[in-house]
């Protein structure tokens, strides 16, 4: 199983997996899969409303680091009991408008997800690429 191969409660690029393969292993383990294609962002509020709509966020959504945090982990955690996740953000945007500093403070709110998730003992894997 692929998820084996991969450690629980890390933010980690791509690299060697192939998104139907995450998807695969994700629904093999009984884990949710969120999957956003960035490919069209251009700044952190592009990438942040992206994220918005293809996680199926509340309308409520702050659209800000701290309720991307929030949406990822206080509001789900308080619908019940959580199997595991594995989350690719594919094609996150390098540019001037989403420099390396929004790129790793974005990937830094995945971080602390990933910390609060194995807190609780749920594997939570996040998988990046960018354009």
């Amino acid at each position: 199983m692929l998820l084996q191969t991969v450690r629980p409660n890390i933010v980690q690029a791509i690299r060697a997996y192939r998104v139907e393969d995450l998807m695969q292993a994700a629904h093999e383990a009984g884990q949710h899969f969120l999957y956003a294609n960035l490919s069209e962002a251009q700044s952190k509020q592009d990438v942040l409303d992206g994220i918005a709509q293809a996680f199926l966020f509340p309308a409520h959504f702050g659209k800000n680091l701290d309720a991307l945090h929030d949406c990822m982990t206080d509001l789900v955690h308080k619908s019940g009991s959580q199997p595991g996740f594995v989350v690719v953000l594919e094609q996150l945007p390098d540019n001037v408008r989403f420099d390396r500093e929004a790129r790793e403070q974005l990937l830094d709110v995945f971080r602390d997800t990933a910390d609060y998730w194995a807190d609780r003992k749920i594997a939570f894997r996040c998988f990046y690429s960018f354009q």
